[in-house]
């Protein structure tokens, strides 16, 4: 594809990178760092990943941890798709919830098992080049030494103050003493750091994932759960497995674009490009009126349907074929008029996240890890700092949800690493982190590269929308007020809102056998290739 990589039609300090053969972005720069010292060291894009996915556990304690879950998309001449998510404990079902509205997304009823610990061994065994216990070397070197907060992760960071702080309960206060000493958030430029960490990535990393899964540290987790309320147990532990998945993908023009499968919500990011794709909006400027609105209504419908049907992909019974059909698409499409849809609704009958990519010239990697929201459950295991997700919280109560919380179950999930190719050949790795955000990120970043032939910065720099429920739309500040008010003609109920709703993203492509590398302008990141 042809973009112009002089052309920034958007304010930002940040300009793409360029390499012949290597690439790692990332939204920290010491772990784009630790990426980089990996291919310094003879090591290849997965091997960098990895080590870049490590870092981020110590470097942005805010977005992810040892205790996370993740997703992979590889590319190796072909694409190859890891899902990394845990499954509910045995012993969490309806009862757990009783009297509740909604699932909690504090304490031990949010937590399911983690897997970014198996993601990392998984990938690593399958095309690592490097010895596994070298790629813990830069986090192992962060957590013992300490490393000096950067600005929007301690902005993160003291967002948080309000929810953590108030945990009063016993399983709560490790997890307080670790990340809010002396009852507070750490500030930009103070030093933070934990031995315990450093630890335990050590014995991560001299066992693999035995000590995680079956070992020491999977007696310390169902330990600290048995003395405080919860129900992982060992056994939920070791019977966790990663799963290899074929990436589904839909044609967007030029584009092919490629997401996780369900219980993931790419699929809603490629729902909406089909919406999208016959209303010709590369007629319409990119910052006008009608793209907007025309991005919105189709993300808007394709929500209606993920939250109607998606969840444990063995239990959904709307298949991935009947949700990608175009067919099904021109029928939606034709849902969407001058004015905002007020509540969309499903056309089907019932049948905090930090993303990376590297490169190298035979692997490409698309890498997402959270805790779900901010730092997750709030559970810290004591001496070990493992922070655990709180990934139950996608699960719903609603009876014969497809996504109704159940015993063993994998949860509806929002993170959802992106890859893009062209007539058959790779064209890099893209993600947007941020909850829901993330596939209305994936939507415009698309939308722009080939709508807009923007290079992969100016993509990422560019104003964002977000929507939110019914006709509730957020926009951020960069927005023209031209938009602003022809979005309110049209019906939208709109806000507008700092650059932290909305996201924050990474991307490399190839282009004209260069690595295009890019990191995005709302956060700490940082590009470099060579």
């Amino acid at each position: 594809m042809e973009f112009n990589l002089n052309h920034y039609p958007y304010h930002s300090h940040r300009r793409v990178i360029l390499g012949k053969k290597y690439a790692v972005a990332t939204s920290q720069h010491l772990a784009t760092l630790a990426g980089i010292e990996m291919f310094l060291a003879g090591g290849n894009a997965v091997d960098a990943a990895v080590a870049t996915a490590i870092a981020l556990t110590v470097v942005e304690p805010t977005s992810n941890g040892i205790g996370s879950d993740a997703f992979a998309i590889v590319w190796d001449g072909k694409l190859h798709g890891l899902n990394a998510s845990g499954r509910s404990p045995q012993q969490l079902n309806l009862k757990s919830y009783l009297g509740m509205e909604k699932i909690p997304q504090l304490g031990w009823l949010s937590v399911t098992v983690p897997g970014a610990v198996s993601a990392w061994y998984q990938l690593w065994n399958r095309w690592g080049k490097l010895p596994f216990e070298q790629l813990f070397t830069p986090a192992i070197r962060y957590a013992e030494q300490g490393f000096s907060l950067s600005p929007i992760t301690a902005q993160y960071w003291q967002r948080q103050e309000n929810i953590y702080l108030s945990l009063n309960s016993p399983e709560f206060q490790p997890f307080k003493q670790v990340f809010f000493p002396n009852d507070r958030a750490p500030k930009t430029g103070e030093i933070w750091g934990s031995l315990w960490f450093a630890e335990t990535l050590k014995e991560i990393a001299n066992s693999g994932t035995e000590s995680f899964y079956r070992g020491k540290l999977a007696a310390a987790i169902a330990n600290f759960s048995a003395d405080t309320g919860g129900c992982l147990t060992k056994t939920d532990l070791a019977n966790h497995q990663p799963i290899w998945c074929d990436p589904i993908s839909t044609q967007y023009k030029q584009l092919q674009v490629w997401e996780i499968p369900p219980n993931g919500q790419g699929i809603a990011a490629l729902m909406a490009l089909n919406i999208l794709e016959g209303l010709k909006i590369e007629k319409y400027a990119r910052d006008s009126t009608e793209s907007f609105h025309y991005q919105i209504e189709a993300m808007k419908l394709a929500f209606a349907d993920v939250y109607s049907h998606v969840g444990d992909p063995d239990l959904m019974k709307i298949s991935v074929n009947q949700l990608l059909d175009k067919n099904y698409a021109i029928q939606r499409q034709s849902l969407i008029e001058d004015t905002a849809i007020t509540l969309a609704n499903t056309g089907l009958t019932q049948g905090g996240t930090v993303y990376l990519c590297t490169a190298d010239p035979d692997l490409m990697v698309s890498f997402i890890q959270s805790n779900y929201e901010g730092f997750g459950s709030g559970i810290l295991i004591p001496e070990t700092e493992i922070s655990l997700q709180c990934r139950a919280a996608g699960f719903t109560l609603q009876e014969g949800h497809p996504n109704q919380v159940a015993p063993q179950k994998l949860p509806f999930h929002t993170i959802i690493p992106g890859f893009l190719t062209k007539d058959n050949q790779p064209l890099g790795p893209f993600g947007v982190m941020g909850a829901p955000m993330q596939p209305q990120g994936h939507l415009q970043m698309v939308v722009n590269l080939s709508d807009y032939q923007m290079n992969p910065q100016a993509a990422l720099d560019a104003p964002r929308w977000r929507f939110l429920e019914g006709n509730k739309i957020l926009l951020e500040k960069g927005v023209s007020s031209e938009i602003i008010a022809g979005l309110r003609k049209r019906g939208h109920n709109q806000e507008i809102a700092s650059e932290i709703m909305f996201g924050k993203g990474q991307m490399i492509l190839r282009h004209n056998g260069v690595l295009v590398a890019a990191s995005e302008s709302r956060s700490d990141g940082l590009a470099l290739a060579y």
